[in-house]
């Protein structure tokens, strides 16, 4: 089994990832938002649909 962040072999301790490193780095993209798992929920499908100058009065 390859490490599914580098590709090297994983190691026992840190499977399914290589080092310790890997593993923080799949976590830190599962806490910065890059992964995500599609919902097929209708009103998720609203909200990604917005209105263009509703985006531009929101606040930052």
């Amino acid at each position: 089994m390859s490490c599914p962040i580098c590709g090297d072999e994983t190691v026992i301790k840190f499977r399914p990832f290589c080092s310790k490193r890997c593993a923080d780095i799949d976590l830190a993209k599962w806490l910065n938002g890059s992964y995500t798992v599609p919902s097929q929920r209708e009103e998720d499908v609203e909200t990604e649909v917005s209105d263009p100058e509703a985006e531009q009065q929101r606040p930052h």
